[in-house]
């Protein structure tokens, strides 16, 4: 059995899906608004112990009801000690049993991704309707910030995060009935031959769908190169789903009226899919529910990073790396990536 074919099987079941396409709609129980809480200033930090990542076990609503509309509340206050100083990647993911990638007992569904703000705090919403049938019964929740400073260090001690899921009951339309995961949350290289962004993956689809829905977190980093990619480089991402293919360029320049304001730091600069101090906005496109083993993959416009260390000829480097390569403050470049399908009726 392939490692997407169980995870696809231990979401459906965390989610009381099997093969059936699930309840009829008249049918369905609708759940009453509420608010579980996840995370309560839950400290985020490097050091002894290391807690830059943290889990929690949340007991989230009973399995099968709809709710119009599911929404995440995210905070980030600064502990004793004051907040990280630096702009840090985060997420917030769900654990899910069974094989990783490197033959690991568990993996993650990233339900969003976020970027800390330099030196303060913030609190920011998302919509996760579509999350729901993985948003419900006892789940694990993990929280990253890949920050280096903790308490007592100089840039400050880290983060305290709050996370809360708000449900409003109701029929959602369309009903998000199965989530699917495609890929777990990884870096994938950008720019070295040796290492090509070329990943493809199957979904097994039911009878009876309305459609399908592609839900992506996609986030460039990495700088010193040649085009400054990946945080500095807009550049064209494409998934397939059969012969459906669903295009994007990777930019975000609104940063400067949706960022935390009077950050320190470059917050207001143009970045590839994200902003210092702002959550990610998840990339969500629609196709066609097709029943039947569907493929899907992915790639990114050709480049090559002319700055690596084993390029044949170097060149490119910027921010003090020179040529030959020396280092400096080249950073290697590369995509944060997750992706699942969402099966709607």
């Amino acid at each position: 059995m392939s490692r997407l074919l169980l995870l696809v099987l231990v979401a459906m079941a965390a989610c009381g899906e099997g093969a059936p396409v699930g309840p009829d709609a008249a049918t369905v129980p609708i759940g009453i608004d509420t608010t579980v809480v996840a995370l309560d200033g839950e400290h985020v930090y490097f050091g002894d112990p290391d807690r830059r990542t943290v889990s929690k076990e949340v007991t989230f609503p009973a399995r099968d009801l709809r709710y119009s509309r599911v929404t995440l509340r995210l905070g980030l206050r600064c502990p004793t000690g004051g907040c990280d100083w630096w702009d840090r990647l985060g997420r917030l993911s769900l654990v899910v049993p069974g094989p990783g990638p490197n033959g690991e007992l568990e993996t993650e569904l990233e339900l969003a991704r976020f970027i800390t703000p330099y030196r303060l705090g913030g609190q920011f919403t998302v919509d996760v309707t579509d999350l729901q049938r993985v948003l419900e019964g006892p789940q694990v929740v993990r929280v990253f910030i890949d920050t280096w400073v903790g308490p007592g260090h100089a840039n400050g001690a880290g983060w305290l995060v709050d996370a809360a899921f708000d449900y409003v009951g109701g029929m959602p339309a369309p009903d998000p009935i199965a989530v699917m995961p495609l890929w777990a949350p990884r870096r994938l290289v950008y720019g070295d031959p040796q290492r090509l962004i070329d990943p493809a993956t199957t979904a097994d689809l039911p009878d009876g769908l309305t459609g399908v829905r592609l839900r992506a977190l996609i986030t460039g980093h990495g700088q010193g190169n040649a085009g400054n990619c990946a945080e500095f480089c807009a550049r064209d991402h494409t998934f397939r789903i059969d012969s459906e293919a669903i295009t994007r360029n990777l930019w975000r320049d609104d940063c400067a009226t949706t960022a935390v304001p009077n950050q320190q730091g470059t917050w207001r600069y143009a970045r590839a899919g994200w902003c210092p101090g702002a959550m990610v906005t998840p990339w969500i496109a629609d196709v066609a529910g097709t029943a039947g083993t569907r493929t899907i993959t992915y790639g990114v416009a050709a480049y090559e990073n002319t700055c690596r260390p084993d390029a044949t000829t170097c060149g490119g480097c910027t921010l003090g790396a020179g040529c030959p390569y020396d280092g400096g403050n080249h950073t290697e470049p590369g995509w944060e990536h997750s992706a699942v399908l969402i099966q709607l009726r």
